[in-house]
């Protein structure tokens, strides 16, 4: 038994490191590819493209800090006296809200930094509006991190206190529903960001309409993952008696983290193609508005169903 134990401990202590790092290390690598691949089109932008690159791969960084961040913390603050099995399983629970969604959004943050390179090159002279732009939109990338972030020293703090499986359970699902529930609205937001960061380098023009276009579509894109912290929120404070409860806190995690992957990559495809034609057609601003945050109103429904399913599982016995 003393040896299952050690190795929940440590290798969720390796876990939240390591996967981070490999999604991280393949962002970055795609983010320099392409600041290569801009400079050789455009070899008078290289300083600008160079800086993109630099800032872009920073926040991409962010997935590989927390990861970090977790690690130091199990490793400094749990003693040999605190592990216990039931430790052991809660750590799960870390493991589940870093590195689903540290794995997730460290890939796809690098996309609209991609996008952002190859936008410089194409409009050298808006460079500095397309650089407050990625950055903007990768800030938002990081929300699902930073939730999954915050769960996860909930889960901490409780982890070491209880005694039964069950509760064990209870904090496993409370790091699941945030981890699944950020793989959604990730990518989501991460291709919106790539085709906004797109459509400034088509229409440099457009980019007041672009720019306030995004602080609202990013906004609905994102609500699913606010569902799953909510949720999440309400597995951890909730009692948990018996082993059956257990399982439905799990049944609760999975329900909203997999309800949430289509509305979230379906509202931000919504919101992509709207973005796209608004630089191409910026005269047509409030109509393609209208109309895209109409059908992402409707794309969100399906994750609402999920929350409402979700909640059942947790307060119903």
């Amino acid at each position: 038994m003393t040896w299952i134990i050690e190795l929940l401990h440590y290798g969720s202590i390796a876990a939240v490191v390591g996967i981070n790092s490999i999604a991280v290390g393949i962002g970055e690598g795609l983010v320099g590819a392409a600041a290569v691949d801009a400079i050789h089109a455009q070899p008078k932008s290289k300083n600008e493209i160079s800086t993109t690159a630099i800032l872009g791969m920073a926040l991409v960084e962010t997935a590989a800090i927390t990861g970090i961040s977790i690690a130091l913390i199990l490793l400094l603050t749990v003693g040999q006296e605190d592990k216990t099995i039931y430790l052991g399983l809660a750590e799960l629970g870390i493991v589940f809200a870093i590195c689903i969604s540290g794995f997730v959004i460290g890939l796809v943050s690098s996309w609209p930094a991609i996008s952002a390179c190859h936008a410089v090159a194409r409009q050298p002279f808006t460079s500095k509006r397309i650089m407050r732009f990625m950055l903007i939109t990768q800030s938002m990338i990081q929300t699902p991190v930073i939730f999954g972030f915050i769960i996860a020293m909930f889960i901490k703090s409780m982890a070491m206190g209880i005694t039964t499986v069950q509760e064990s359970f209870k904090l496993m699902a409370s790091g699941l529903a945030i981890g699944l529930g950020s793989i959604g609205p990730g990518i989501g937001l991460a291709q919106f960001g790539k085709v906004a960061c797109k459509s400034i380098g088509i229409n440099r023009k457009s980019y007041n309409k672009i720019f306030s276009f995004t602080l609202i579509s990013e906004a609905i894109i994102e609500t699913p993952v606010i569902f799953a912290l909510v949720t999440s929120l309400i597995i951890i404070v909730s009692k948990t008696t018996t082993l059956l409860h257990g399982i439905a806190l799990l049944a609760s995690a999975v329900c909203i983290g997999i309800g949430t992957i289509g509305p979230g990559i379906g509202s931000g495809k919504t919101a992509s193609a709207a973005c796209e034609q608004i630089a191409i057609n910026p005269d047509n601003y409030s109509t393609l508005a209208k109309v895209s945050m109409f059908c992402q109103g409707l794309v969100d429904t399906a994750a609402i169903y999920a929350l409402l399913v979700a909640i059942s599982l947790v307060v119903f016995r």
